[in-house]
């Protein structure tokens, strides 16, 4: 358990993503698939599902002994809530209303968010257009993780601590890395997210409050839905840096691993992302593919080739660079 891991560096590449080029080929060969470019029907009424079954289990959970509340907020809480991150996520995308309807997307995405119990929606479209812009960009997608955490988190123990603490890292490293001014919106977000919470512990107490919260820390870190964190873009083969994972999960994850077909075609909502490799197989099943995010959890802990450092950068030069 306390072998260092292979890497000492990231893995460094001077080429652009593949993506763009791919969609242009795809695109060509089919033009039908505009036709899946257009915002999903049913993504606001899942998401106002999931946000009252939370507010149930908030009713239920107000009288829970402590130990039990920890038990659902990882096996039902943890599952919900991580749901939504990934609702809001499709809805980043403005998959809800489509670009014409920004504000009705915006404010979908601030509903999705009480249940987690702290500000997030806001803050996660500002950082994630860059992700797409700039995969694996230095200084730019706060998607990588820092030379830090890639120098220390080395060793299967210190792996599995990091995979414990994924929300804090997700949530401190865009301050590190690549800090942004807070927006109007940011700070809408915060004052309903701070006005919900003291209503759920004005009405129940402090158990409830306490559930979102281990709901989200719990589901975001070391749990089996979260295998997603490192399936999408952490480098189990050299000279592939996205992957796409087409098992059940899914259908409780908006088709976050139709990862692969996702960074192709950011616009198309996670409902059609099936039709996409439905319709252009060629361009996506010989590709490698992960069949397990327990798996690859356990990969990533015990494998000495990953890790933090197990990631593809590459230096984009901006505008303001000079060019």
């Amino acid at each position: 358990m306390g072998n260092s891991a292979g890497r000492s560096d990231f893995e460094w590449v001077y080429t652009d993503q593949p993506h763009t080029q791919r969609r242009k080929e795809i695109l060509a060969k089919y033009p039908a698939i505009k036709a899946l470019m257009r915002p999903d029907p049913s993504l606001k009424w899942m998401v106002l599902v999931l946000v009252l079954a939370q507010l149930l289990a908030c009713w239920l959970v107000r009288r829970l002994a402590w130990r039990w509340l920890l038990f659902w907020a990882y096996t039902l809480g943890g599952c919900v809530n991580h749901s939504l991150t990934l609702a809001i996520h499709d809805i980043s995308h403005n998959a809800a209303f489509g670009t014409g309807c920004a504000a009705r997307n915006r404010w979908l995405a601030v509903f999705a968010n009480l249940p987690v119990g702290v500000p997030y929606a806001a803050s996660f479209k500002k950082y994630h257009v860059d992700h797409h812009r700039y995969l694996g960009g230095d200084g730019l997608d706060v998607d990588v993780p820092t030379r830090l955490e890639g120098w220390f988190f080395c060793t299967p123990a210190r792996k599995l601590l990091w995979l414990v603490l994924q929300p804090f890292f997700y949530s401190l490293r865009p301050l590190c890395v690549h800090p942004k001014a807070v927006t109007r919106m940011e700070v809408l977000n915060a004052l309903v997210q701070l006005a919900a919470d003291i209503a759920i512990f004005a009405l129940w107490g402090l158990k409830p409050v306490v559930y979102l919260l281990a709901s989200s820390f719990l589901g975001l870190g070391l749990h089996p839905i979260s295998g997603h964190f490192v399936a999408e873009h952490y480098m189990f083969l050299k000279g592939h840096e996205t992957y796409s994972y087409y098992g059940p999960l899914n259908w409780i994850t908006f088709n976050v691993g139709y990862h692969m077909e996702h960074h192709d075609f950011p616009s198309i909502p996670g409902c059609n992302l099936p039709l996409v490799r439905k319709i252009a197989p060629e361009y996506y099943d010989h590709l490698p593919q992960h069949y397990s995010w327990v798996r690859v959890l356990w990969d990533f802990v015990f494998q000495d080739s990953l890790g933090p450092y197990a990631r593809v950068k590459r230096v984009y030069r901006l505008a303001k660079d000079g060019l």
